[in-house]
């Protein structure tokens, strides 16, 4: 007989340990491009706060994350937006410099005892961190942050579409469509290029 898995709610997480404790949500956007930024962000709202409109970045529609990132920087208790830029990650690799990130905002999230990261390991004194496969899907507090995060970004990919016309940043983000590879072919690399990342690489390789 087959167990029926039921959805689990954004904010499941939250109510085990609300009222008691203070809880941030941690969530980046934007590990995959192949250029532009890292954006990562905490939120810490009040204990029992509500709002079933605030879900997974992704499956939101631009609209609804432009409203809701207003909405979440008001209603927050606290919130913290790092960037990380191209060469800090070719320095790291994505996955440290994601780490590193989230551990300065975990460690910035005064008051919090309790941190909620979508599916990022890391430890820091005085402090639970909790690391939750498909956290977006299942705290109100990542899911919050994992928001704050990509529209930030997406507006950071927006303004450099202006000065990298030809790439096509502002559809695209960063991430390797056709339009943007034969742009890196035909153009060349741009400073905010991940010159470690193996398309870019490539492309880099056969050209010098």
């Amino acid at each position: 007989m087959k167990t029926k898995t039921l959805k689990i709610c954004p904010n499941d997480y939250e109510h085990k340990y609300w009222p008691d404790h203070l809880i941030a949500g941690i969530d980046e956007a934007g590990r995959g491009p192949l250029a532009g930024p890292l954006s990562v962000a905490g939120v810490i709202f009040p204990p029992g706060y509500e709002n079933p409109e605030i879900y997974d970045s992704k499956a939101l529609t631009e609209k609804k994350r432009d409203r809701l990132y207003e909405v979440i920087k008001e209603d927050a208790l606290w919130f913290e937006i790092i960037e990380v830029t191209p060469s800090e990650i070719d320095a790291l690799n994505i996955l440290e410099a994601d780490r590193k990130a989230m551990k300065q905002i975990a460690e910035d999230a005064e008051g919090a005892d309790i941190v909620l990261t979508d599916a990022m390991k890391f430890s820091i004194a005085g402090k639970t961190i909790i690391d939750l496969i498909k956290g977006d899907q299942k705290s109100i507090s990542i899911a919050a942050a994992s928001i704050l995060a990509k529209v930030t970004r997406d507006r950071i990919m927006q303004e450099y579409d202006k000065i990298y016309p030809a790439y096509g940043f502002a559809r695209n983000k960063g991430y390797g469509t056709k339009q943007h590879m034969d742009a890196i072919r035909e153009a060349g690399i741009t400073p905010i290029h991940r010159r470690s990342f193996a398309p870019v690489r490539v492309v880099q390789e056969k050209l010098f």
